[in-house]
């Protein structure tokens, strides 16, 4: 028998390439020279193509790409009431290579979730998909902290947030409410996609954090805190995972080093369903830190998402058998270690090579589970 809820054995992060077409359209729309409706119709064919690609092979979640998106965070982080998206000088976060227009968020008024653009952009994949099962994916709420407050080194607070624990509490709230319009439009599956413990994982920026007076820790277990009050509220029938990631720009990364500093926190009392994790390079370190894992489903990155070269099956396999000596096999599944497209610019490998990825996971994956 399939496995029902998901996580899926074989599963994805959620970003696909965009389609050269699609890229046009969007620049062409950035200098004025196409219509905010061209730009939505072609946005809406290619998601509709997408669709069908996943379908065909064989996904049991689909997703709409974040081919609406210019990045997988500030879109929707900037659609929330009291956060302004800005120019930036500089990126706070360096990459190993190239780095993406440089834009950031401020926390300008109260934080709340009202009429969301994502709202609309769900209902049209959930119509798109038909029967199939829509995975929505978005930012994690760490990461309206993480960006203006601890990234930023001359945050100011507003008037409103000089209690911290008002600006926490108020970011779970503005959550739960954007959990449940989702949940009443039809999602059952939602992602949270998180950098901050990849940047926690970081002993260097660990280091640099720390000399600033930041406690991390504390940091980490109000993240948690605040994780934790949106799981309490979400149905019974809603999986909610998160999905943690060291950076991932035209095949480039920022963070390093292993989830040790962060596993107890995080893996240990943190409520998600399922953690997507990174592994697909030395840069992750090994599984040991998944000792803290409680009943949380385990989704291995272990197929990178940067690079066209395939992996060999016989090696993800046996890195599946090493972290069986920590998480039980019916708590793992199998995915890329990222999307293919995190920003609208893309990783370096063409979508014929982003299939035949999701391909080698759905093949790896069969030949492990048997309720694939």
């Amino acid at each position: 028998m399939s496995r029902v809820n998901p996580p899926f054995r074989y599963d994805v992060v959620g970003s696909f390439l965009r389609p050269a077409d699609l890229k046009e359209a969007r620049a062409q729309h950035e200098e004025g020279k196409i219509t905010d409706q061209a730009l939505r119709d072609k946005e809406d064919g290619a998601i509709r193509e997408l669709i069908a690609k996943e379908k065909a092979a064989g996904l049991k979640a689909v997703t709409d790409g974040e081919f609406r998106r210019a990045y997988w965070h500030l879109d929707f982080l900037a659609g929330l009431d009291g956060i302004t998206e800005v120019r930036a000088d500089a990126w706070s976060v360096k990459f190993k290579g190239a780095n993406p227009k440089a834009r950031t968020i401020v926390i300008s008024d109260k934080i709340d979730f009202s009429d969301h653009p994502f709202l609309e952009h769900f209902k049209f994949t959930k119509e798109a998909a038909g029967d199939t099962l829509v995975k929505q994916t978005i930012p994690s709420p760490s990461m309206l902290h993480l960006i203006p407050c601890v990234r930023e080194e001359n945050y100011e607070p507003i008037d409103r947030y000089k209690d911290e624990d008002v600006l926490f509490d108020d970011i779970a709230n503005a959550y739960i409410k954007a959990v449940r319009k989702f949940y009443d439009l039809g999602c059952r599956y939602l992602q949270l996609d998180d950098t901050s413990w990849g940047e926690f994982c970081d002993l260097s920026k660990r280091k640099a954090y720390e000399e600033r007076g930041l406690d991390l820790d504390h940091i980490e277990r109000k993240y948690v805190e605040v994780i934790n009050k949106i799981i309490a509220s979400k149905p019974d029938d809603l999986t909610i995972t998160m999905h943690i990631c060291r950076g991932n720009f035209r095949s480039t990364w920022f963070s390093s080093g292993g989830y040790e500093p962060v596993a107890e926190i995080l893996f240990g009392n943190c409520n998600v369903d399922g953690f997507f994790l990174e592994y697909d390079s030395d840069r992750a370190g090994d599984f040991s830190p998944l000792r803290y894992i409680k009943d949380q489903t385990v989704v291995l990155g272990l197929v990178t998402s940067k690079f066209p070269d395939l992996e060999d099956p016989d090696a993800v396999r046996a890195r599946i058998k090493e972290a069986e000596k920590y998480v039980p096999l019916d708590q793992l599944c199998l995915s890329p270690q990222c999307g293919f497209s995190s920003t609208e610019e893309g990783n370096v490998l063409t979508e014929e090579q982003q299939w035949a990825k999701i391909a080698l996971i759905r093949e790896i994956a069969g030949s492990v589970w048997k309720d694939c």
